[in-house]
């Protein structure tokens, strides 16, 4: 075997391992090492007179079709109702959006609508709403995430532990249908969710909270810079540079109407991906050492799938480079190739009104790749603004 092809076996070794690791391997020896065991440590009760005073935090642009529902659900809930602020920036919404929020601050006096003249993008709302809240603990929302009547309160019992920092949301589709990828994005959903708890319960270590429903401490909480997306996330990883514990809460039940469209989940997707790049930037030293807890959920719950192009990349041009050698490496190659076709296959059956559910998971695996590679080349020419519009989630 020649230096190259030999260059090339290890890089095609690694570059498998890597993913098989992030999306296989991680998932399992999570489920082995969490066996049977619970998120532990003293909480509120329910009618405890010492509950902590909390600040809704909820930037919106043009969200009139939810914005309704958001107040009516939150306001549903059995928490008290004196020991809730509720502060709304919008980010110079064009629809009807400000002019239902001020029909329910004369119902609500816990609600405070901050109009903003300029497009500001979501983490300068919320750095804003922030300097503005009052109350010990924040919690942090979607317009389109809807509360059931505990949600607020299984948020917020777990801070009787002062060594915990910062509690996810556990996020439920509303419902999907088979001719998109709603049904995808629920299973997704779902496995994260369940992979985010165990690592709370592991190492009071989630590595990373689901934006649309999460709560943290005012202390704990950290100004997100300028032109950074997934401010959700450069939160989370603040709290644990800074020694916080973050976990997820599976019992703070919330519900999300997810796309069902391919084109603009793919959107979403790429937004994501550029703030995924900005705080690996940020937060690359909490890489090491790779042992650490944190690290090695850090490791393999996000870094390897983020790198996740590159790697496929990797494996087809090695494996194509090692065909022209061996018969074994060459069917490797054009099962890789298959495999890339098959999102074509899946449209084109699609028109067709034909809906295959393992053939749209496969599909949507080299999407949300894609979807990175796209968001990486974006991060590095440089991003200028994170303004956004709302994903068309309405089914």
């Amino acid at each position: 075997m020649s230096a190259i092809q030999l260059i090339c076996v290890i890089i095609f070794s690694i570059s498998t391992l890597c993913l098989l690791h992030s999306y296989l391997f991680f998932p399992l020896l999570l489920d082995l090492l969490s066996n049977q065991k619970k998120l532990k440590g003293p909480v509120f009760n329910e009618t405890d007179n010492d509950l902590p005073a909390i600040s809704i935090l909820l930037a919106v642009y043009n969200e009139e079709k939810v914005i309704e529902e958001k107040i009516r659900s939150t306001f549903k809930t059995s928490y008290p109702n004196e020991k809730i602020e509720f502060l709304i920036g919008s980010d110079a919404s064009t629809d009807h959006t400000n002019e239902i929020i001020r029909r329910y601050v004369s119902l609500y006096p816990q609600v405070k609508l901050i109009e903003f003249e300029g497009r500001t993008g979501k983490s300068g709302i919320i750095n804003r709403l922030a300097e503005m809240a009052k109350n010990e603990i924040f919690i942090l929302t979607d317009a389109n995430v809807f509360f059931k009547e505990s949600t607020i309160y299984q948020l917020v019992k777990r801070y009787k532990d002062r060594a915990i920092a910062l509690v996810g949301g556990n996020i439920q589709n509303m419902r999907f249908k088979k001719d998109g990828i709603s049904l995808q994005e629920k299973s997704y959903l779902s496995r994260e969710n369940k992979i985010k708890y165990q690592e709370g319960v592991l190492w009071g270590a989630m590595i990373g909270a689901f934006g649309g429903c999460y709560s943290v401490r005012s202390a704990s909480f950290a100004p997100v810079p300028r032109n950074f997306f997934m401010d959700d996330f450069y939160i989370t990883m603040h709290v644990l540079e800074n020694g916080g514990k973050t976990i997820n809460e599976l019992d703070a039940l919330c519900y999300e109407d997810v796309s069902n469209k391919i084109s603009e989940e793919f959107r979403r997707k790429v937004r994501i991906s550029i703030g995924n790049f900005q705080n690996f930037g940020r937060f690359a030293r909490l890489l090491w050492p790779p042992w650490k807890g944190s690290a090695f959920a850090f490791w393999s719950h996000k870094v390897f799938r983020w790198l996740g192009p590159f790697f496929l990349l990797f494996m087809l041009v090695s494996s194509g480079y090692l065909g022209m050698q061996t018969i074994f490496f060459k069917l490797l190659f054009l099962g890789q190739v298959l495999l890339m076709l098959l999102p074509v296959a899946d449209v084109i059956l699609k028109r067709l009104n034909i809906h295959v559910s393992l053939l749209r998971f496969i599909s949507h695996f080299y999407l949300m790749n894609l979807a990175l590679l796209i968001g990486f080349i974006k991060y590095a020419k440089g991003v200028e603004s994170n303004v956004w519009k709302p994903t068309q989630r309405y089914q």
